[in-house]
């Protein structure tokens, strides 16, 4: 009971998972209605396959061959460490939000960030056997973060075809299942997502779509009108993001029975496989950066 009464309050005070305690990175006033990307700095964080070409025919098996995509794992294992340095104020257009969180756990403290690297591997894997070029935003290899901003400018420079960044929901028990967190329409200061809002639906509706089949899980029940789509405007990793970009908050950790599925490494892989069914289902269909 301590044990979880603790990781709902470092949760809640870091303001760290999805609509309630954050987007997984900004804090997260609850968002009753509806809703980080980055390239690699170093071979560590980058995990690049290694492919030199963005064109060309591709075959069968290599689908994503020439695309480049961006995964952000959400939050960062030793963020705990660094109290001051994530709670220093950066700049998201719309206003200023935290550099970054701890994130949530499950009651048996199973942290929110190492569950996204895990999960960010073998989704890295999977769209490399489909001849992608995959980039991380970092790869648990930093003292902390990045920060927000940081995370959308990587993902920026790398000009991905599409980005997204990896979370799990800290929601009170008895609130089920995962959902998509689209970039709203905002054009304030640095932020301008007018271009990547169309194309963000597109991809978020064949995420959840794929991630659906895939893991047999249901959308949020707890979210909106049960769509598993919630778009938001208070996110720095998505307002700044120049390229089409979503969150996905895979499951809720508070919750004993999504806990179980994340916490399963037979249910990360299906996790894993959703996510590139749902990146493959986006891009094979034309779509892609602005």
């Amino acid at each position: 009971m301590a044990a979880a009464v603790t990781a709902a309050l470092v949760c809640l005070g870091a303001a760290g998972c999805g609509a309630f305690g954050g987007d997984g990175d900004e804090d997260g006033k609850p968002s009753a209605t509806a809703g980080d990307r980055s390239a690699s700095p170093s071979p560590s964080a980058g995990g690049e396959r290694g492919d030199d070409a963005r064109g060309g025919e591709k075959p069968a098996d290599e689908p994503l061959r020439g695309k480049v995509i961006v995964v952000d794992p959400g939050h960062n294992p030793h963020n705990r460490d660094q109290p001051g340095n994530i709670s220093r104020r950066v700049d998201i257009g719309t206003g200023k939000k935290e550099c970054d969180t701890t994130g949530t756990a499950t009651n048996s403290g199973y942290a929110e960030a190492d569950f996204t690297l895990d999960l960010a591997h073998r989704v890295r894997t999977q769209l490399r056997e489909r001849g992608a070029t995959v980039r991380f935003t970092h790869d648990g290899d930093e003292p902390y973060g990045p920060c927000v901003d940081e995370r959308a400018e990587k993902g920026n420079q790398a000009q991905a075809d599409a980005a997204i960044s990896l979370h799990a929901d800290g929601a009170p028990a008895g609130s089920r299942g995962f959902h998509v967190i689209l970039p709203a329409s905002v054009h304030k200061g640095a932020a301008d997502t007018r271009d990547i809002v169309t194309p963000s639906r597109r991809f978020g509706t064949d995420l959840r779509d794929a991630f659906r089949q895939a893991t047999g899980e249901q959308p949020a029940n707890y979210l909106g009108d049960g769509n598993g789509l919630d778009t938001r405007g208070d996110l720095g990793g998505l307002n700044l993001s120049k390229v089409p970009k979503v969150f996905l908050e895979c499951g809720n950790m508070r919750d004993p029975r999504d806990a179980a599925n994340l916490t399963s490494a037979k249910w990360r892989e299906k996790a894993a496989r959703g996510v590139t069914d749902g990146i493959t289902a986006f891009l094979d269909a034309g779509e892609g950066k602005p």
